[in-house]
């Protein structure tokens, strides 16, 4: 038997995109996406995680953002997805339309478009909506 090919140093073994449409708080979703997101970087530091913000979690990218003492803070979160070599793109549109500003955003946070989108879906192993 010939043994399957290892992936080379460096290569990711898994690329998992996640969408997210809920705002960053009020629900959960964001905060347990970017929980999952952190958690697959933990198994392995080679999985590419892409989030994509669309609709209100476009607001997760929102710099400054003061939480409560205790609680979660998704900017915090975000940031740890891009220290993994992560990618946090937002819909150009879902932006505009809630009237942010491209100053408002965190640094690393990407404004993007649905062709993109369509790009990053097509060459992920795993996609996740939330």
């Amino acid at each position: 038997k010939v043994a399957p090919a290892q992936p080379l140093r460096g290569t990711p073994i898994m690329e998992a995109l996640f969408i997210i449409n809920d705002p960053p708080y009020g629900t959960e979703r964001v905060y347990n996406a970017l929980r999952l997101s952190h958690a697959l970087l933990k198994k392995d530091a080679q999985t590419a995680i892409t989030v994509f913000l669309m609709a209100d979690s476009v607001a997760a990218a929102k710099a400054g953002q003061k939480t409560p003492e205790g609680f979660y803070n998704v900017e915090r979160m975000l940031k740890r997805v891009l220290a993994g070599k992560g990618r946090v793109l937002l819909c150009g549109t879902c932006v505009d339309a809630r009237g942010l500003d491209q100053s408002e955003l965190m640094e690393g946070a990407q404004r993007s478009t649905m062709d993109e989108l369509a790009t990053a879906t097509h060459s992920a192993d795993k996609v996740l909506v939330f």
